[in-house]
């Protein structure tokens, strides 16, 4: 893979009716570009009332989709820096300019916003209710007296077994913003790759491989017509996109330290806790001798210091400052696995994520497994999920029965049916006719599947709550 081709500025399409810009009035990178397109996005402003671990939270700190995908953002970018002065000052690659270090700081900034754009209300529980809706429901629904599962090809079925976050933010971005037209919000082809993390089908998914990219779907069959036209212009094929690993990392560092953050002030996690899981994890793991950073150490010292300076929770000082430095550390082993495996990565060979290998891997490995044993199997969680669980199950049914029977003309609808209609977005709507042009009955219902996720994933939690209330008459 060559950086030339890795950057492409090209997009979807140009707005025929967009006057050209006066020669030397605007500055701005086409990456610089993608960014305003991105925060001026209704899709982006309905982050900030999506969950992140805590669904509803009361609370001004706990973090949300949007703070998160901020996070993401800054880490990205900063990561985007130090790997892209690595490659000019090291001379990894002649082909490789000064302003591409630029170019790719800004790309992974506005692919840290959207990466996560897609995803339905209740977090990764809500990608788990559709996929688990739709392997127990699909069979239960007909089509002029067919199972609508038997009417379906096995790619498409699969496509909905396999229900996807990542795959939903590429069709969001590319296909739902029908504003203008067709191509979405229209972002750049550089950008799009890299928020593609797994460049497969739902047919192809190997998710006990070896190899990274293969363990979830990438992209819908609805898709694949965007999806091969990207990956012909910046020549990653069915490989990641160098720029993914990066961003990808990035992603880990957020949530896996914000998670330990946020149940700490929730009260799922304690400073003696932590630093116990630290030091026995330092006991079978020895940090390399020359690190700078010892976790349990610095956490220590630093529960010390808040409670020297009389810090009105010496616990909550010691995390919050805890973190910071942890974070720091994890972008010096990131920046580390990603330039010491450059070759690998630019060849498509490299087959793991960039903490593989390097300290940071055995503390992400903790993180993630205190969060999943403390927090998220937690009776409080678990509750959580259920009621999550209750409305996006009653979600479904309504709308997908309605789904099923939509047509331009309403005819074969009931009343019922047709309200349910009326109340998906008309973007949404107009998308989902505008593709439906020329394609076969079955590509049709596939389609209409399509826009009830589409949908449904584009509800903040507080709107999927308050739909599920007003259609049960619940007050």
């Amino acid at each position: 893979m060559q950086w030339k081709e890795l950057l492409s500025e090209k997009r979807y399409r140009e707005n025929p009716s967009r006057k050209k810009t006066v020669k030397g009035s605007d500055l701005r990178s086409e990456f610089e570009k993608d960014y305003h397109r991105i925060i001026g996005s209704a899709s982006f402003r309905r982050l900030q009332d999506k969950t992140q671990v805590f669904p509803l939270d009361k609370s001004d700190f706990i973090r949300t989709r949007l703070t998160h995908s901020l996070e993401v953002s800054s880490f990205a970018k900063s990561l985007g820096q130090n790997i892209g002065e690595n490659i000019l000052r090291y001379h990894k690659n002649t082909g490789f300019l000064p302003r591409m270090k630029d170019d790719i700081s800004n790309i992974l900034q506005c692919a840290g916003l959207i990466h996560d754009i897609g995803n339905p209300p209740f977090g990764h529980f809500g990608e788990t209710a559709i996929r688990e809706w739709f392997r127990r429901n699909l069979g239960n629904y007909s089509l002029l007296g067919k199972p609508i599962d038997s009417i379906l090809t096995d790619r498409m079925r699969q496509d909905l077994y396999h229900f996807e976050g990542n795959a939903q933010a590429l069709r969001l971005v590319s296909k739902l913003h029908f504003l203008v037209d067709e191509s979405g919000m229209n972002l750049t082809y550089a950008l799009l790759n890299t928020i593609i993390k797994y460049p497969v089908s739902s047919v192809e998914i190997d998710p006990k491989g070896n190899n990274i990219k293969n363990k979830k779907m990438g992209y819908y069959l609805a898709d694949e017509d965007i999806f091969n036209e990207i990956t012909k212009e910046t020549g990653t094929g069915n490989l990641r996109h160098p720029l993914t690993f990066i961003l990808e990392a990035a992603d880990d560092i957020a949530y896996k330290t914000a998670d330990i953050e946020d149940a700490v002030i929730k009260g799922f996690l304690t400073y003696e806790k932590i630093l116990g899981e630290l030091e026995e994890m330092e006991a079978r793991f020895k940090p390399p001798e020359e690190s700078y950073f010892i976790p349990s150490r610095k956490f220590a010292e630093l529960y010390r210091v808040g409670k020297e300076r009389h810090a009105g929770d010496p616990q909550e000082y010691a995390i919050k400052n805890w973190i910071v430095r942890l974070q720091g550390f994890l972008i010096h082993c990131a920046t580390f696995g990603f330039t010491n495996n450059y070759d690998a990565i630019l060849n498509g060979e490299y087959s793991k994520d960039i903490f593989y290998g390097t300290f940071g891997e055995k503390i992400m490995d903790l993180l993630g497994d205190l969060a999943f044993r403390e927090v998220f199997c937690s009776d409080a969680i678990y509750k959580m999920e259920v009621a999550e669980g209750t409305m996006l199950n009653f979600l479904m049914d309504r709308f997908i029965r309605a789904a099923v029977l939509y047509t331009a003309d309403d005819k074969s609808m009931d009343t019922l049916d047709q309200r349910m209609i009326s109340f998906i977005s008309g973007n949404y709507k107009r998308a989902y006719h505008f593709h439906a042009q020329g394609k076969s009955e079955e590509e049709k219902l596939y389609l209409r599947l399509l826009l009830v996720t589409d949908y449904i994933c584009g509800m903040t939690d507080s709107f999927a709550k308050r739909l599920y209330q007003e259609l049960n008459a619940l007050i």
